[in-house]
């Protein structure tokens, strides 16, 4: 599903065009990855409390979900905040006046969420943008039970790139047809999502670290954590940023390696969130550059 650059509308109304813990540690190994049946871990590992089902086939996988998220989030009640599990948007602290912008447009908005605290403090205090709430979407993916390297590697492109383990559709770092910046960043909740112009909620960074908030995380997908999160389109599975050691591995082009994990003991390649803070924003991408795979089918509707 395509989309364009998001809008703040609580200020301004402005369009903008748009390794789960294990008890192995994460070790690199020298092997290439081929034939690893990723079937029985999908099967164990999906949500299917928050309406993820699992089709296994011979060699090929399908994975559904509605794309609702299982934690807190203020796009569960914007309006009347009073949802079980509503939160308000996040505050952050601004340090080395991360939150700047060289476009007038992007400047005044970020300017605006700006404020300080009880305590002096310089906060920014995220927003809605123009699609307030967020809403079922039949997704589908469809992935190899055997994931293996691809000979030529698929940038990945607009839309899903791959369900998280809820069910939730995973981005890569864009945003419409342009790189994702910093005031499209400033509508994500806690756990660095947003809906899109269709109500379509979906990650596309690794949670903060620094948010203010009643919630301490722990029901994110990942934070600054080895949690598995879910499996991208070629099959293959993203972790948080950390290796199980609590070590930030180094990663090929495409933000991954090769390894044993908690949930693949005889090793695979895996992908972790970026360990690159992302336009020094204090974000963390969870995927960019291209597939190691070939993607399978992905749909939402």
């Amino acid at each position: 599903m395509k989309h364009k650059f998001l809008t703040i509308t609580a200020l301004f109304s402005l369009l903008l065009a748009s390794c789960s813990d294990p008890e192995t540690p994460d070790q690199t190994i020298d092997e290439t990855t081929s034939d690893v049946d990723i079937s029985a871990v999908v099967s164990s590992v999906y949500n299917l409390n928050n309406g993820v089902t699992v089709s296994v086939g011979s060699d090929v996988i399908v994975v559904t979900g509605t794309g609702l998220p299982d934690h807190k989030t203020p796009y569960w009640d914007i309006e009347n905040k009073v949802h079980e599990m509503y939160e308000p948007f996040p505050s952050f602290y601004i340090t080395n006046d991360i939150y700047t912008s060289d476009d007038d447009m992007e400047s005044t908005i970020l300017e605006g969420l700006k404020s300080t605290d009880s305590n002096g403090n310089s906060i920014i205090t995220y927003e809605n943008n123009m699609n307030s709430e967020m809403t079922v979407v039949d997704y589908r993916m469809e992935i190899p039970t055997t994931p293996v390297e691809a000979t030529n590697k698929e940038e990945t492109d607009l839309g899903i790139i791959g369900l998280a383990l809820n069910g939730v559709p995973i981005y890569n770092n864009y945003e419409g047809r342009s790189v994702l910046g910093i005031v499209a960043m400033a509508t994500f909740d806690a756990a660095g999502a947003h809906p899109g112009p269709g109500s379509d909620y979906h990650y596309h960074a690794a949670a903060q670290l620094g948010f203010d908030s009643t919630n301490d995380g722990s029901l994110y997908p990942t934070i600054n954590d080895s949690n598995l999160i879910g499996f991208l389109r070629d099959g293959f599975p993203v972790y948080g940023r950390q290796d199980a050691d609590g070590s930030y591995p180094d990663l090929d082009e495409n933000g991954g390696h090769t390894g044993v994990t908690a949930d693949f003991s005889e090793g695979i390649y895996h992908y972790h969130c970026s360990n690159e803070n992302y336009l020094d924003s204090g974000w963390y991408v969870i995927k960019s550059g291209a597939y190691h795979g070939t993607p399978g089918t992905a749909s939402g509707s």
